[in-house]
C-alpha cells in the first residue's frame, strides 16, 4: 500500500516503513503502485515517486515490480521505461481500463509495450476492476508463448485459470493468483505465488500459507487459511458495514503497532465501532494478546 497522510499527500517515510514491515514479515517480493497502492489516484509523476521510494526502501532485498499500466499505450510505455531506469525488477501492467478496447487492441497494447522495454512484463488480468475485456487462458498462454509476457496476475475468484495456465505453460509462465478469495486452493493447485492487497496486513501468516502449500502440507494450509479467512470475510460479506478492504488493512496494521496510514478520498478510515469490531476479531484469532 501507498501511505498517505491526513491531507492526502504521499508519506514517503511511512511508505518506506511499510516496506520494512512486509520484508520483515516474509514477503518474497513487492508491487509498487499497484491496485492496493492506489495507482488510480496517482498522477504519473506520483506513481514514479512511489516506485522510487519503494525501490530505495527495499534496497535489493526482494524484487520490486512497478505498476505501470495505464489506459493509454503511450503512457504505459513511458511509465514502464521510467520504471526500468529506476531499477524495477519488472512491470505489472493492468488491462487498459474504462474505455473497453476490443480484444485485438488489448493484445496489441501488450505487444507494443514488449517492443519498448526489456523488463519482464506481468499481465494483470483483472477484467472486473478494469472494465476491460477478459483475456482467456488461451489468450494469456499465447502472449506467453510468443514472449510478450513472462508472468500473469490472475485476478479471478476461480482457480480455473491457474490450473489451465500451469498445465499449458508450465514454468514458461509464472502464474500468480491475484485474489483473496481462494489462495489456498490456487497455491495447492500449482500457482507460483500469490499477489493481493490482503498480504499488506497479516503478511507473516500469508507467507506461511504459501510455504505450507508449496510443500504440500494440506492440513497446515487449511489451519492457516482458517485463521486468515474471517478477515477476508470482513470485506466480502461487509461485516463491518460498507467499507473498503484497504481501510481494514490500515486499521489492522495500527492495531499491530505498525503504521497504517490513510487512503486518498473517496476511501475513508474505519470509524470507532468498526475498529473495535476488528480489534475483537484480531484478539479472537490470536493476533493480539
Amino acid at each position: 500500500m501507498t501511505m498517505f497522510d491526513g491531507d492526502g499527500d504521499i508519506d514517503d517515510a511511512a511508505t518506506a516503513r511499510h516496506v520494512d514491515y512486509l520484508i520483515r514479515s516474509g514477503a518474497h517480493g513487492l508491487v509498487a503502485a499497484g491496485t492496493s497502492g492506489e495507482f488510480i489516484s496517482l498522477d504519473n509523476e506520483e506513481r514514479l515517486r512511489v516506485i522510487r521510494v519503494i525501490l530505495e526502501a527495499a534496497d535489493g532485498r526482494v524484487p520490486v515490480y512497478a505498476g505501470t499500466g495505464h489506459y493509454s499505450t503511450r503512457h504505459t510505455i513511458a511509465l514502464t521505461q521510467a520504471a526500468e531506469r529506476l531499477g524495477a525488477s519488472g512491470a505489472i501492467v493492468i488491462l487498459p481500463y474504462f474505455q473497453k478496447p476490443p480484444k485485438p487492441s488489448v493484445l496489441t497494447h501488450y505487444r507494443s509495450l514488449r517492443s519498448a522495454t526489456s523488463l519482464p512484463i506481468m499481465l494483470y488480468n483483472n477484467p472486473a476492476n478494469s472494465a476491460c475485456v477478459e483475456l482467456s487462458s488461451r489468450d494469456v498462454a499465447m502472449l506467453a508463448e510468443e514472449g510478450t509476457i513472462q508472468s500473469v496476475k490472475s485476478t479471478f475468484e476461480s482457480c480455473v485459470p491457474v490450473h489451465d495456465l500451469v498445465h499449458r505453460c508450465g514454468d514458461r509462465l509464472r502464474v500468480f493468483y491475484g485474489s483473496f478469495q481462494s489462495p489456498m486452493e490456487a497455491l495447492l493447485g500449482g500457482a507460483h505465488g500469490w499477489i493481493s492487497g490482503f498480504l499488506n496486513f497479516l503478511t507473516a501468516d500469508c507467507a506461511a500459507l504459501y510455504a505450507a502449500c508449496a510443500r504440500g502440507d494440506v492440513a497446515e494450509s487449511r489451519r492457516i487459511w482458517g485463521r486468515l479467512l474471517p478477515f477476508k470475510q470482513l470485506f466480502t460479506h461487509q461485516m463491518l458495514g460498507p467499507v473498503n478492504d484497504l481501510d481494514i488493512y490500515r486499521a489492522g496494521l495500527e492495531l499491530l503497532g505498525e503504521h497504517g496510514g490513510r487512503s486518498r478520498l473517496p476511501f475513508e478510515p474505519l470509524d470507532r465501532e468498526q475498529r473495535k469490531a476488528l480489534e475483537a476479531l484480531m484478539r479472537q484469532q490470536g493476533y493480539l494478546a
